[in-house]
């Protein structure tokens, strides 16, 4: 049995270089970018409120003093992170043992200006 290479094959040149398979290829490699860039968009907003869900545990866990030191440390990881929140949307209330925070925000996602999603999202944590 004899061991071919995939180059020793002359039809996968003749596809490459042809018009159809050239086209063929463009059009893939651009469809793949699309989903990519789509991806990205889509997934950034997602990564930023699981970043600044993990910021506000954290401050809860470091800080169980004053609520308006809380509210002022959250919303100032919210802006490093460039969530869209104010800090009066921001809040912190006390209980007996536990400190809760709850605020939310909306985020428009477009591609290219062709297709816009407005996401939704709600921080309600409790330590």
């Amino acid at each position: 049995m004899e061991n071919k290479k995939i180059s020793d094959n002359p039809g996968w040149k003749q596809t490459l270089s042809s018009q159809n398979g050239f086209i063929r290829s463009v059009f893939c490699l651009a469809f793949l970018a699309i989903i990519a860039y789509s991806a990205y968009q889509f997934g950034q907003p997602f990564y930023k409120y699981s970043t600044f869900k993990s910021e506000a545990k954290e401050i809860l866990r470091i800080s169980p003093g004053d609520t308006d030191r809380i509210r002022t440390q959250i919303y100032e990881a919210a802006e490093y992170i460039r969530i869209p929140v104010e800090e009066k949307d921001i809040t912190v209330t006390k209980k007996i043992k536990r400190v809760r925070v709850t605020t939310s925000w909306s985020e428009t996602v477009d591609i290219f200006g062709i297709y816009q999603k407005t996401l939704d999202f709600k921080l309600d944590i409790e330590e």
